[in-house]
């Protein structure tokens, strides 16, 4: 059984964590024996822990850490690892730089953003590059961008994020979500759950919701989940836009099926975006998805799939005129709630990415490394 390593500089709760748990819950015990090594404490350490995880901390300060890099190496040499998943940069420097002491170990990159790096980066990058084994990228844009960022593409795949299906079922009797706020039943809900941070497009999401009370007489309710630095900056817009009848802050939430079956839409309001878990895990849940035509979020929702519409960042009619039209279209909303249900199964099931995944790691275990050595 492969042994793998996951290195992770923060272990919090977001969508990289999310990766890592996934592929620990899918894989291990079957395909893989997994590990678990991070530097900032979050979430995920404990999920680890509660999963018979090994977990060990080790300090990662910079990308070109030789210390962290000797650590790690000698982490891997005494639980006798094969191969390290890696998923930031920093975390993914530290990895390869760690063959210098342990020349036979493999490295598997994840990269989870679409984002450029500047000059001293991408020449690095090439540098660096004859010793990586295996890249995954979480959708067609990343795949692009790593290219571009200096990586050879013959060793870059690309494996969409997924979810398993049987987890998401069920039906809205199932949500306390509208009780809890007091939502009619027979009320539009929309639901976006996010961090509460610039790259994810609340002041404009908020700007659309004042457009569209404009645009219709019909009476809706956004639900924001989510924490993070501008929340008080968010709550203050609304109020400042009259919103307070039809938006609902409800913090940050672990009961996601229980919001996604309370509500009617999923809106994705963000500004840069790989391949997002909760778009996937709200089409699984049975909802259609609003999402800004940004990054990987084209792979997802698309006219020929017909599981929702793409929309224009930072163009508040853009979003308001596709949020009315699901508002005024019932037939349009259970058109794309099939297209999402069909396009989940279709693209983004969990054991086909499960098992690409652990393909892709046999393939960096067959890779040569003539030498090794950093």
């Amino acid at each position: 059984m492969l042994k793998v390593l996951y290195l992770l500089n923060f272990a919090g709760k977001a969508g990289t964590e999310r990766y890592v748990e996934t592929l620990v819950q899918y894989l291990g015990g079957e395909k893989i024996q997994p590990f678990f090594v991070y530097n900032e404490s979050g979430l995920l350490v404990e999920r680890m822990q509660a999963q018979g995880v090994p977990v060990r901390q080790l300090t990662m300060t910079r990308r070109f850490d030789f210390d962290a890099a000797k650590g790690l190496a000698a982490i891997c040499r005494e639980w006798e690892i094969d191969l390290v998943h890696c998923h930031f940069l920093r975390e993914h420097y530290t990895a390869l730089l760690a063959k210098k002491y342990l020349p036979d170990l493999k490295v598997v990159y994840t990269n989870h953003f679409i984002l450029p790096n500047n000059a001293v980066t991408k020449l690095s990058n090439r540098i660096l590059d004859k010793h990586q084994d295996r890249m995954i990228a979480v959708c067609t844009k990343g795949r692009e961008q790593l290219i571009k960022n200096g990586w050879d593409g013959a060793r870059i795949e690309i494996i969409f994020n997924a979810v398993d299906p049987a987890v998401w079922a069920g039906d809205r009797s199932e949500s306390t979500l509208r009780a809890e706020l007091g939502i009619p039943e027979e009320q539009f809900v929309m639901l976006c759950a996010s961090r509460f941070a610039e790259d994810k497009g609340h002041k404009y999401l908020l700007d659309s919701l004042a457009r569209l009370k404009q645009m219709t007489g019909r009476p809706f309710m956004m639900v924001l989940a989510g924490d993070g630095p501008l929340l008080a900056q968010s709550k203050e817009q609304a109020e400042a836009l009259g919103l307070n009848d039809c938006v609902r802050f409800i913090g940050f939430r672990e009961d996601m099926k229980n919001l996604f079956k309370g509500a009617d839409l999923y809106v994705n309001a963000s500004e840069h975006e790989a391949l997002s878990f909760l778009i996937i895990e709200a089409m699984a849940a049975g909802l259609p998805v609003i999402a800004t035509d940004m990054g990987g979020n084209s792979d997802i929702v698309s006219e020929e799939a017909g599981d929702g519409l793409l929309v224009t960042y930072n163009q508040p009619d853009s979003m308001a005129g596709a949020m009315r039209r699901f508002l005024e279209e019932p037939g349009l909303l259970e058109r794309c709630r099939a297209g999402a249900a069909r396009t989940v199964t279709e693209k983004f099931e969990i054991h086909k990415m499960a098992q690409a995944t652990y393909a892709a790691y046999e393939t960096a275990m067959r890779r040569g490394e003539n030498g090794g050595g950093v």
